[in-house]
């Protein structure tokens, strides 16, 4: 059985491009689809729960937790890093603690290093 794995991010259009010049939405969706396909050919089952940084994310990612019953939760750079989300941030780390008890919790330094950032808990 395959190994899922949520990745919890904010979606482009929830994105304050100025904070991130390098990035654009069609870069940022771009990156979304490439984890997929790398977790996919690692051979996990992953899946996004893009969410806006509002009122609704808790419940979306609470949402995400119960439909997907993950084995890994990756809470992304652009929920992690950034000081304007840090309420957010704490509120995803919060709920993954009482909704997903069984998953570990991990974290990227890049898009592209996900998969190793999931296989050192494996």
């Amino acid at each position: 059985m395959n190994k899922k794995v949520l990745l919890i991010g904010l979606r482009s259009s929830s994105v304050d491009f100025e904070k991130w010049p390098q990035l654009s939405v069609e870069k940022l969706e771009a990156a979304f689809q490439q984890v997929l396909e790398e977790f996919e050919d690692a051979g996990y089952k992953a899946l996004w729960c893009l969410t806006d940084s509002g009122e609704t994310a808790s419940q979306q990612v609470t949402e995400a937790l119960a439909t997907h019953q993950p084995d890994f939760v990756m809470v992304g750079a652009g929920v992690r890093t950034d000081p304007d989300h840090f309420l957010l941030f704490e509120k995803v780390i919060n709920l993954i603690h009482t909704e997903a008890i069984q998953a570990k919790i991990v974290f990227n330094t890049l898009p592209y290093d996900s998969v190793q950032a999931v296989e050192r808990w494996v």
